[in-house]
């Protein structure tokens, strides 16, 4: 009878192993989408690492001991700077009359032909109201036609019949599209500080009066950045509050696709492949840098661009598992630390570009890295390995080809930081004044990113050429000028790059 059982309680005892692994499997999985959830609420927004915190490798660890932030022992600075572009008013201290005489026997002091001189840099910024009196002019004469009055031009006015300056709109524009600060506090900072009290509903309204203005320059920017052979892109949210028939929602993105010379952003209310079709449009040809995402890879069909994948994105995949599986953890240092000695060896190939014999060592000894990496990981895909361990490899192989594109093109970046460098300003406006309130806000957003980080890219000095471009607005009868691409940087002769680059020379005041 018990012998005829065995078999029986045999199975069931098999059974409940077989359950009890893959209930501790099922344990482990949820530990670690806890894990990646508390990262995700709670850590921290970048890679680089806490002071005190372990480091990856053993190389990290000790290049973490060795090199601290800031200015480096034995390092050359710069010295102290003497600020001799600013403007300069002189001032003469003396001893008060009573006081020049000796504090022992009371004889006069003697007044020598010197002084100690020092400097002191303030900053003096206030608002004031420009007084036009337009002179009138009575005709001496008795011509036909003419009025008998004639009075003097004002000064050119942006906005027709407006009540503020040039100077107002560029310290508006450049406060909230490149400085990153809300309308509310722009207009509380010149209440409080200035004097100057303005309603939202005046700010407003002249924006999207000036939105017109930058179509023409926009429209070039997009222009000359498809026509270039390599780029890199990426896009994150928006909020746009405004309706729009068949989306519920007010998440919009904001997409970036830089190049050499331009960045250029778009608003568009989908995330779907349809933007870089439209961006690219029928004629472009060359190197996109991107991340997986997959809608940048429809432009893979038409054969015309090629997509170099982000190796930081890759390295991401082997620090989340490494946090999130901490029995993987050995396991996905050993990636990191390999993908640690690509970058070295392709940031020594790119030392010695120009170099023919050095750089065929340097792209030859590339080149065995990355063939062992793929040996390495095709064998490590055909033994046993933990499901997370194996989704990151197989991601690995099926991006191969994109992220190996840089070996035939040492100009390629191996990562996508550009773009997202690029976008970490405008972030910080999303996070202060919450997106865009309208269409045309989200328009005027678009041009305005667009045009600061161009000029960024050209070393111009926004100010300056703001007020330049806004001032030829008003002269054209508060329209773009017809001549206005010869506002772009690639378009300027070297000595309006000068004019540009620099700032204003300063005029002394002695007085």
């Amino acid at each position: 009878m018990l012998r005829s059982e065995v078999g029986y309680w045999k199975s069931c005892h098999a059974k409940a192993i077989e359950r009890e692994v893959l209930l501790k499997q099922k344990v482990e999985e949820l530990k670690a989408k806890v894990r990646l959830r508390e990262r995700q609420l709670f850590g921290r927004k970048s890679e680089k690492g806490a002071k005190g915190q372990q480091c990856g490798t053993e190389q990290d660890k000790e290049n973490s001991k060795k090199r601290k932030r800031g200015q480096q022992p034995g390092s050359k600075g710069h010295g102290r700077r003497r600020h001799e572009n600013l403007a300069s008013k002189e001032e003469i201290w003396a001893l008060p009359d009573d006081e020049q005489v000796c504090p022992c026997c009371g004889l006069p002091l003697k007044p020598q032909g010197w002084t100690e001189d020092s400097e002191i840099v303030e900053v003096e910024v206030r608002a004031h109201r420009r007084i036009i009196r337009r002179r009138h002019y009575r005709r001496t004469c008795n011509c036909p036609g003419v009025p008998q009055i004639i009075i003097a031009p004002g000064p050119a006015k942006l906005i027709p019949k407006g009540g503020y300056g040039i100077s107002f709109w560029v310290y508006m524009l450049l406060g909230k599209f490149l400085y990153q600060r809300p309308l509310y506090r722009i207009l509380t900072e010149l209440r409080d500080n200035h004097g100057l009290d303005i309603s939202p509903g005046t700010a407003t309204g002249g924006m999207e009066r000036l939105r017109p203005l930058f179509v023409p320059l926009y429209q070039a920017i997009v222009a000359r950045n498809v026509s270039e052979e390599r780029w890199h892109a990426d896009e994150t949210r928006w909020q746009v509050f405004a309706e729009m028939e068949g989306k519920k929602s007010p998440r919009w993105y904001l997409w970036i696709f830089c190049s050499k010379t331009t960045v250029v952003f778009r608003m568009e209310p989908t995330r779907s492949s349809d933007v870089p079709k439209d961006h690219f449009g029928e004629e472009s040809n060359g190197i996109l840098v991107v991340d997986r995402y997959s809608a940048y890879k429809v432009l893979l069909k038409q054969g015309r661009i090629l997509l170099a994948f982000c190796w930081a994105h890759v390295r991401r995949d082997f620090l989340a598992i490494a946090k999130d599986w901490l029995s993987e953890e050995k396991w996905a240092f050993e990636w990191i630390e390999n993908i640690r000695q690509l970058y070295a060896l392709n940031d020594a190939r790119l030392r010695v570009l120009d170099v023919p014999g050095a750089f065929d060592k340097a792209q030859a000894r590339l080149l065995r890295a990355i063939d062992n990496m793929a040996q390495e990981r095709d064998a490590q895909l055909k033994e046993k390995l933990h499901v997370a361990c194996r989704k990151v490899l197989k991601s690995l192989k099926r991006h191969w080809d994109g992220l190996t594109l840089f070996l035939d093109h040492p100009e390629v970046p191996m990562d996508n930081n550009h773009a997202e460098r690029q976008l970490r300003n405008p972030v910080v406006g999303r996070k202060n004044y919450y997106g865009s309130g309208s269409f045309w806000s989200a328009a005027l957003t678009v041009m305005a990113f667009s045009l600061f980080q161009t000029l960024k890219i050209w070393n111009i000095n926004p100010r300056i050429w703001l007020t330049a471009y806004l001032e030829a607005c008003a002269g054209n009868g508060c329209r773009p000028p017809a001549d206005a691409e010869c506002f772009l940087p690639w378009n300027m002769d070297q000595e309006h790059l000068r004019l540009f680059t620099n700032p204003k020379p300063a005029t002394n005041d002695t007085s």
